[in-house]
C-alpha cells in the first residue's frame, strides 16, 4: 500500500443543490441520499478511508454547521479515520456536538480555490508534500494510492484523474487532452464544442509547493476562484508538468435531478448494475440489514431495504430504509427517500419521492 502520510486530502463540499429542484431544497447537496444506503459525500470519504488515509480536511462553503454536525456523528465515531474541520476542529474533538462554534473570522469562500486559500494553514501543514483534492458529489469507489504513487514517480506538479465518457455529455464537464507522452495539453471547462471524449474526473493530486505558489499568484487578480476554471489552466499556461491518470470503472457526476434519477434506474437495471449496492458506503440511519436487487413478493428488479413494508408493487426502483408502500400502490422507475410513505392506490412512475411524500417528477426526455 502506498505511504500516504505526506498527503493532505481535502474535500470540497460547498454545493447548495439548487439545480436539483425540490430534492435539493432545504438540503445540503453533499447529504443528498444515494443508492438506498448512503449520501453523496460518503463516497469520497469511504474511498479515502479505504485508501489508507487517516484524515480528510473538510472545505465547506454553505451551511458549515449542519454539514460538520452530520459528518462528526457519522464519520468521527470510530478510531483510525476522521474528518477534520479546520478552524472549528477543536470544538469537535469530543463525542458530543459542540454547543457553539468560534466566530467566523474569514469571508465566505467564493469558489473551490478560495476555500484552499482561506484555510491554507490547515491545508499546507509542515509535513504536507502532496494535496489530494476531492469533491463531495461524485459516485465512485476508488483507491487513491496508485494515483499518488504514479504522481510521485513522474515528478509532476499535478496529476489529474480522467475518464473516457460518451461524447454527448462532455460539454457538462472539464474536457482534457494529452500528448503521446501523457502530458496534459488542453483543459477546457464545459466546452461548447467538445473535441475530445476525455473528461476530468474531479479528483487530482498536486505538489503542495506548486499549488500554494499558484494560489498566491492568482489571489488578488481578476479570477473566478475556481480550481477547474483558474488553477489548472494557469498551471498549464505556465508550462507546469501536468499528467493524467485514467480512471476505469463506474464514475458518476450527480449534478442535476435528471442525472440522479438516471443513475438510480441503472442501479435497478439488472443483475450487473454499474456500481453494485454492496460496494456503497452504509451510512443511512438506521442500518436495517441486507438489501437486494431482484425479485421478491411485490418487488421486481429493484433495490429495496430489508425493513420495507410493501402492500403494493415496486418495479425498477430504488427505495431507502423506512419506506412504506400502501395497499394497491404502484411505484415504478422511481427513487423513494428514507421514511417516505406511499399512500394506498398511488401510481408513481418516473419520480423522486421525498421524505415527506412530495413527488418530484422527472421529465420524460431525461429518463431516456
Amino acid at each position: 500500500m502506498t505511504d500516504l502520510r505526506s498527503v493532505r486530502a481535502v474535500l470540497l463540499a460547498g454545493g447548495e443543490g439548487r439545480r436539483m429542484g425540490p430534492l435539493g431544497t432545504g438540503r445540503l447537496k453533499p447529504l443528498v441520499p444515494y443508492g438506498g444506503t448512503c449520501r453523496l459525500i460518503d463516497f469520497s470519504l469511504a474511498n479515502a478511508r479505504a485508501s489508507g488515509l487517516s484524515e480528510v480536511l473538510l472545505l465547506s462553503q454553505y451551511e458549515e454547521r449542519l454539514l460538520m454536525d452530520d459528518l462528526h456523528r457519522v464519520w468521527n465515531t470510530a478510531p483510525g479515520f476522521r474528518v477534520h474541520f479546520g478552524p472549528y476542529d477543536a470544538a469537535y474533538r469530543g463525542r458530543e456536538l459542540p454547543g457553539s462554534l468560534p466566530r467566523r473570522t474569514w469571508p465566505p469562500e467564493r469558489g473551490t480555490a478560495d476555500a484552499l486559500i482561506r484555510k491554507a494553514e490547515y491545508v499546507f501543514t509542515e509535513d504536507t508534500e502532496q494535496v489530494l483534492v476531492l469533491h463531495a458529489d461524485h459516485v465512485y469507489r476508488y483507491d487513491y494510492g496508485p494515483l499518488v504513487a504514479e504522481h510521485r514517480a513522474s515528478g509532476a506538479a499535478l496529476t489529474i484523474a480522467y475518464q473516457r465518457i460518451d461524447p454527448r455529455w462532455v460539454h457538462l464537464f472539464g474536457m482534457v487532452r494529452f500528448d503521446g507522452g501523457g502530458r496534459l495539453t488542453e483543459f477546457t471547462e464545459k466546452p461548447e464544442n467538445p473535441t475530445s471524449d476525455l473528461v476530468f474526473a474531479a479528483f487530482c493530486v498536486f505538489d503542495a509547493a506548486v499549488l500554494r505558489r499558484c494560489l498566491t499568484e492568482l489571489d488578488g487578480t481578476d479570477w473566478q476562484h475556481d480550481i477547474s476554471r483558474d488553477v489548472i489552466p494557469a498551471m498549464l499556461a505556465a508550462g507546469e508538468h501536468i499528467r493524467g491518470h485514467e480512471v476505469h470503472g463506474h464514475w458518476e457526476d450527480i449534478g442535476t435531478v435528471e442525472r440522479y434519477h438516471r443513475a438510480h434506474l441503472a442501479l435497478a437495471s439488472g443483475p450487473r448494475p454499474p456500481l453494485p449496492v454492496a460496494l456503497m458506503p452504509r451510512t443511512v440511519r438506521p442500518a436495517v440489514g441486507r438489501r437486494w436487487v431482484g425479485d421478491a413478493p411485490g418487488v421486481h428488479a429493484s433495490v429495496v431495504p430489508s425493513d420495507l413494508v410493501n402492500a403494493g408493487l415496486v418495479a425498477d426502483s430504488v427505495l431507502f430504509p423506512g419506506v412504506r408502500v400502501g395497499a394497491g400502490a404502484r411505484v415504478r422507475r422511481s427513487v423513494v427517500l428514507p421514511g417516505a410513505v406511499i399512500p394506498p392506490g398511488a401510481d408513481i412512475d418516473g419520480a423522486v419521492v421525498l421524505e415527506d411524500g412530495h413527488i418530484q417528477h422527472v421529465a420524460e426526455g431525461a429518463r431516456a
